[in-house]
């Protein structure tokens, strides 16, 4: 009986030997599709916005994932807060913590959409990752979308209306606590 069931026993630990694990499954690009907003919220209260604003100029490019995207049909839907940044700016990457943590409080309600210039598709993800951006970001490397919104260097932050009215823009960029502030003064209505 032992002669018998030694060849068995040899031959289940080499088949189980010789079998390769499955790899696991790459996760995907940050700032690709899979980090546009949901629905919208129902509770969603905006302000009015000033008949003086200008329109924002409209854009569309291709996200970290290579998926289209056309900011204008973001805005039709809700208010838009654009960040144009490098990986290899220090000021951005200072800041880049609580701007994505500001981007969870608001997800929904506010799309951040990051805008990346003069940088490589893998010096992004490094930056996406590094710092937990979780909003879709568009590759923008001839800066295209940089000079039509006259952004010279990063970091710059621009507010979009819902409807893609221009209501503001920080060249040099915006901390978190003050974009916070410029948020529930000029867009969300019902915001302490």
């Amino acid at each position: 009986m032992r002669r018998a069931l030694l060849p068995m026993v040899l031959a289940v630990a080499l088949l189980g030997g010789c079998s390769t694990p499955e790899p696991a499954p790459a996760p995907p690009p940050a700032g690709g599709a899979a980090a546009l907003p949901g629905p919208i919220p129902a509770d969603l209260a905006l302000r009015p916005v000033p008949s003086t604003a200008p329109a924002a100029p409209a854009f569309t490019g291709a996200l970290t994932d290579g998926s289209p995207f056309a900011v204008a049909d973001v805005w039709a839907q809700r208010p838009v807060v654009l960040t144009f940044f490098t990986s290899w700016c220090t000021t951005c990457a200072s800041s880049q913590a609580a701007l994505s943590e500001l981007a969870r409080s608001y997800r929904d309600r506010v799309v951040f959409v990051g805008v990346a210039g003069t940088d490589q598709a893998d010096e992004v993800q490094d930056y996406l990752r590094a710092h937990r951006v979780e909003y879709p970001v568009v590759l923008d490397d001839q800066q295209t979308i940089w000079r039509s919104y006259a952004v010279r260097e990063p970091p710059a932050v621009v507010l979009v209306a819902k409807g893609g009215a221009l209501l503001r823009g920080w060249p040099g960029g915006l901390d978190a606590p003050a974009l916070d502030q410029r948020l529930r003064e000029l867009v969300l209505a019902g915001q302490p």
